[in-house]
């Protein structure tokens, strides 16, 4: 399968520093690489009800969330740019994860196996000088592929505030160079380790 990258943006802010560095990260990937860039905030979906006991799932045929359905089941990698909020993702980007419950359940998708195999990434911005503030944003999106079968490459995390910020960290920039070179170990959850 030829690699098709998605990028879920999850940022409240137009062009902020998850998104200019996830852009700089994408830069590297060969020209024959499909991308495509979802903004949340521009394609919003409804909260996420959880209906996996009461009725039937109908797979979604338009709209928004038949959008990030059918980017989500075409990706080979999908790319979780997230700024960090809360020492976690941002309420747009974990509304989206919410629909996968959802999606898991839907008659014919096979989600699940769809899914198994395929890289999960994050990038987020965050604005605190100490790296491990991000644990949890990282540990939602490790667990989240573990739990599908997905391999996890990792987040590429950046230090910003004030909108452009993260281009003054060079560390992270020269990370974002070879992030998506990198080969994706299966993710695990901590306790199998």
């Amino acid at each position: 399968m030829t690699r098709r990258f998605l990028f879920v943006l999850g940022s409240a802010r137009a062009d902020g520093n998850t998104e200019l560095l996830a852009r700089r990260a994408a830069e590297q990937l060969p020209r024959d690489v499909e991308q495509q860039w979802i903004d949340l905030t521009e394609h919003p979906v409804p909260d996420f009800e959880d209906l996996r006991h009461d009725s039937d799932h109908v797979r979604p045929t338009e709209g928004n969330v038949a959008l990030l359905l059918d980017a989500t089941l075409a990706a080979t990698d999908i790319v979780i740019a997230s700024p960090l909020y809360w020492y976690s993702l941002s309420a747009h980007t974990k509304r989206y994860l919410d629909y996968w419950s959802g999606w898991l359940r839907t008659p014919g998708l096979d989600f699940k196996a769809t899914l198994a195999g395929r890289t999960l990434w994050g990038v987020t911005a965050l604005a605190h000088t100490q790296p491990e503030v991000a644990d949890p944003l990282v540990g939602t999106l490790n667990n989240s592929a573990a739990y599908m079968g997905m391999r996890f490459g990792g987040v590429l995390l950046g230090n910003g505030s004030k909108p452009g910020d993260v281009l003054n960290d060079t560390e992270a920039l020269t990370r974002a160079k070879t992030f998506f070179a990198q080969e994706a170990p299966l993710a695990r959850f901590v306790y199998e380790d």
